[in-house]
């Protein structure tokens, strides 16, 4: 019965962390080129009172065994990179990610930071960036009297400058990727950093090399699906319960011997 109160502990704070990644994922239901996460659980170590195989007789062996689990823990907190749904903005300067790839920011201690959200904006000196300011790498400057920008599915920049009737290319977008993007570190702001988990980065031109293409004038929202998480909510919070029950009873079992008289 001792057993069974510190297995049940287990897995209510496993059910705590399904809860808690859930309660992130539909709180960025609407954040921009957010990926949802997906909490993972194994079972604890068993402890062994027979081995399989062991011999119950001159002639026969236990066909089974006896091993009582532990309980459970969380293993892994796993990022999925689905694609988000598409949502139209017509402001220039949006850009979606059609497939694979990240876009580039730099951070201001210069490191290089990775994301999915393609809300862009111009600062007072006409570079592009995010909305916290971070520059998009590489760095492309739009002409002060440029009026109107375009972006090709390839992350080629055009700019109708004023008194023109051509366009003018400034720069070109460059996206990265990664071996195993689950294995990026979650920066927050939508950023991420690449880890020797996630392997070194590779970068190129959008639509090549198994990266995806850029969709001007979109952004892509959360890949979270409110249906999945809610579900997802309610079985956690069943589990938790189950486990308090099996506490509660281990409890009132170890109450009715303590209460045995001799």
């Amino acid at each position: 019965m001792i057993r069974s109160l510190y297995t049940a502990a287990t897995g209510m704070i496993a059910q705590q962390t399904q809860i808690d990644v859930t309660s992130n994922n539909i709180s960025n239901v609407n954040t921009i080129g957010y990926k949802k996460q997906r909490a993972e659980f194994a079972d604890l170590m068993y402890q062994t009172m027979e081995y399989a195989g062991t011999s119950t007789s001159a002639t026969t062996v236990s066909p089974t065994g006896i091993e009582v689990g532990l309980g459970a823990r969380p293993t892994a907190i796993a990022k999925q990179f689905t694609q988000g749904n598409f949502k139209e903005t017509g402001n220039d300067l949006d850009m979606a990610i059609t497939g694979k790839g990240f876009f580039q920011i730099q951070l201001p201690d210069g490191t290089t930071a990775y994301t999915r959200n393609g809300s862009f904006k111009l600062d007072s000196q006409g570079s592009i960036v995010n909305s916290d300011g971070y520059k998009m790498l590489p760095e492309v400057t739009v002409p002060e009297d440029a009026t109107q920008i375009s972006i090709g599915t390839d992350g080629t920049i055009s700019v109708l400058q004023a008194g023109q009737t051509n366009m003018t290319d400034i720069g070109q977008i460059e996206l990265a990727n990664f071996v195993n993007p689950a294995g990026l570190h979650s920066l927050g702001d939508n950023n991420f950093l690449n880890t020797s988990a996630s392997g070194d980065v590779i970068t190129g031109t959008p639509g090549l090399n198994g990266l995806g293409q850029t969709r001007q004038q979109f952004v892509e929202m959360s890949n979270v699906q409110l249906v999945e998480e809610m579900t997802d909510l309610i079985t956690g919070q069943r589990a938790y319960e189950a486990n308090s029950k099996a506490i509660t009873t281990s409890d009132e079992m170890l109450q009715t011997v303590n209460q045995l008289k001799r």
